[in-house]
């Protein structure tokens, strides 16, 4: 069996699990614990602060590392978006428990976490990737900055503390119904492309198989 050319072997490289973007990931999970004692705890908030605004650092941070170094896994794939969840998702349901914000807000949020979770797997299920879009970008910075405040403002109930709060609550919504959007539209792109002919990809539709078929004693096949 012929061996493929040099260049091309060098392109074709394993990339270990093991990396800088997946710790920094695995550290994200491992500080979700120590955020929920801090919050819980005497005289705790400004550990809980720095702990949650280092977590989030981390988010950005090992998704820029990965992209880089060209160390995506599927590991980091499966994972950040986990850790991003549990790291939001374990800051609410401690403020709702010392009643610096409403069980409703984090039962709004968490639920729209979970729900595009759902619908993600459902889509990576049929092949199809859906990208973050700019509404689901602005609804991370929008939630991290609302519940940073929510952990160091000395009145959680003061009017700027709760506009900032009723926007990531908004912004979540719509973040939620766009991605919605986006996904009935990828699917049904999917659905539509299974049936027509696609150059990139190969893929060709019945239709074409059968009129190739039918005049390959015509005519030589096109390269």
């Amino acid at each position: 069996m012929a061996q493929p050319p040099q260049a091309a072997r060098s392109l074709i490289r394993p990339v270990s699990s093991v990396n800088l973007p997946n710790a920094l990931t695995l550290v994200r999970v491992l500080l979700v614990p120590v955020l929920v004692v801090a919050l819980t705890v005497e005289g705790g908030d400004a550990l809980a602060a720095t702990v949650f605004a280092s977590a989030s650092a981390t988010d950005a941070l090992d998704g820029w590392l990965a992209r880089r170094r060209e160390t995506v896994t599927n590991f980091g794939k499966v994972m950040d978006p986990v850790a991003d969840k549990l790291l939001v998702a374990a800051a609410l349901i401690a403020l709702v428990s010392l009643d610096r914000v409403a069980a409703w807000v984090a039962l709004v949020i968490v639920a729209r976490e979970f729900a595009v979770s759902g619908l993600r797997v459902a889509a990576g299920q049929q092949g199809v990737v859906i990208p973050a879009s700019n509404w689901g970008k602005a609804k991370t910075m929008v939630q991290v900055a609302a519940i940073f405040v929510l952990i160091v403002a000395p009145d959680s109930g003061a009017t700027w503390v709760q506009a900032l709060v009723y926007a990531a609550v908004a912004v979540t919504l719509v973040s939620g119904v766009d991605y919605f959007v986006n996904f009935r539209r990828r699917m049904d792109e999917g659905g539509a492309g299974a049936k027509a002919p696609l150059g990139v990809t190969g893929t060709v539709s019945a239709a074409t198989v059968e009129s190739r078929s039918s005049s390959s004693s015509r005519e030589a096949p096109r390269r």
